[in-house]
């Protein structure tokens, strides 16, 4: 690489901009266009090519129409009755509270597709909860809250899949299908090591909830229990676009938090402000990907870097390989969107060369990236939850390297096997 060239002073000014505290969006725009203007490339052009192209992408309007959805539930009382229903199945067992926690993911994730809106919605509460009358540590509550959030962008409806799509063109049904046993096995792990740990760690018993009281408390949390029925059926039968049922969703959570939950003005201003930060946010970093990714294809990047592994000689398995090695470590220092958004583009085209299935890419690629975010010392979801409850990094990463061992187990099931993971979408008629 020149290291005086273009490209390289893009790359100073984005890792510098970065260092001084700019969001990365911002880093990307401001490197981009420094690129443009040494190349003398025409800037308006480059713009209009761009928006010519993502103009087309309805696949967009789903992102902030599913984080409406999820903010609207979380400022609803749906979230409640969401953990009381949760408690009602699994508190009764040793742990049973800690069981609570990641099957609250997997019912929220099912609105939220987002892991940090996952730990936002509901990391607060269940960290009260568990911690209270110190029933467990607040580092072992922080934990688990930021590893069971790993569950929301696995199990459809995913943000982070949706952007895969965007930027490798592979339909998101498929996706969104392909995370299902994964999503259910990332569950099943997780659960399991907090049932061999209750034993080992004496973990409290929570008071049992009658049996008389589960069709009642089933009933009040059956409208927030069918969201995800509703939004698959819409997607597969044929009904609707992923964008509109991300519409219909928000639609759903809306009326049904008003209607049956009483919402008020007031939280649903809250709903729409929190939404709309989030989109933003990620609406810049999406727009400072898009250029940057310009500025990678002019340098003409992606077919060197298939050329020198083409050279390694690398087998479909060992390349998958070193993918999981390099999102691994990349995952605990960037955020999760950037990579998806600017890496895995350059990989992918590698990835369909060597016969491996971009549905199965996508999905061996965003679990990485999701266990990134609970990898120390920087994965945001750790950063997140030392805020919220108060723990030190060192303590919380005692706790969270168990974890880390059973999700890194499950990754690789997924990664090695395929078919585990492509037989929902087949059965939905998918031919990769």
């Amino acid at each position: 690489m020149n290291f005086a060239s273009p490209f390289a002073f893009a790359l100073y000014t984005i890792l510098g901009l970065c260092l001084l505290g700019v969001p990365v969006g911002h880093a990307m725009i401001a490197g981009s266009v420094l690129y443009l203007y040494m190349r003398g490339m025409d800037i308006g052009t480059v713009a209009e090519q761009l928006l010519n192209g993502t103009n087309q992408s309805f696949l967009l309007l789903a992102i902030p129409l599913f984080i409406l959805a999820a903010a609207i539930m979380s400022n609803g009382s749906i979230l409640d009755r969401l953990l009381i229903f949760c408690n009602a199945i699994v508190g009764r067992y040793r742990g049973g509270l800690a069981q609570v926690n990641v099957l609250q993911s997997v019912v929220f994730s099912a609105m939220s597709g987002s892991a940090l809106a996952d730990a936002a919605g509901s990391g607060k509460l269940m960290q009260e909860m568990m911690t209270r009358d110190k029933k467990y540590t607040p580092e072992f509550a922080a934990a688990l809250t930021a590893v069971s959030s790993v569950l929301g962008p696995i199990l459809p409806p995913s943000i982070p899949l949706v952007l895969y799509a965007l930027v490798s063109g592979t339909s998101i049904g498929y996706l969104f299908l392909a995370g299902i046993l994964p999503g259910i096995l990332l569950g099943a792990v997780q659960m399991g090591l907090i049932w061999w740990q209750a034993k080992s760690r004496n973990f409290p018993v929570e008071e049992k909830v009658p049996l008389r009281e589960l069709p009642r408390i089933t009933r009040e949390a059956f409208p927030s229990l069918v969201l995800p029925l509703l939004l698959l059926g819409c997607m597969y039968t044929g009904i609707t676009t992923p964008t509109e049922a991300a519409g219909i969703a928000a639609a759903y959570a809306l009326v049904i938090c008003v209607v049956l939950y009483k919402l008020r003005w007031s939280e649903f201003y809250d709903a729409l402000l929190s939404s709309a930060r989030m989109s933003i946010s990620i609406g810049m970093l999406i727009a400072g990907a898009l250029v940057f990714n310009y500025v990678i294809t002019s340098e003409n990047i992606p077919a060197s870097l298939s050329q020198q592994l083409g050279g390694l000689q690398l087998s479909a398995w060992g390349f998958l390989l070193l993918v999981n090695v390099f999102l691994l470590l990349l995952g605990g220092f960037l955020e999760g969107s950037t990579i998806i958004l600017v890496i895995l583009p350059v990989l992918l085209p590698t990835a369909v060369a060597l016969g491996i299935d971009p549905v199965h890419f996508g999905l061996v690629a965003v679990f990485n990236i999701m266990i990134g975010l609970c990898t120390p010392p920087f994965g945001l979801l750790l950063l997140m939850m030392m805020k919220v409850a108060d723990v030190r990094m060192g303590p919380l990463m005692r706790e969270v390297w168990p974890f880390h061992l059973v999700m890194i187990a499950a990754l690789a099931v997924c990664t090695v096997w395929p078919d585990f993971v492509l037989v929902v979408p087949r059965m939905a008629g998918y031919s990769g």
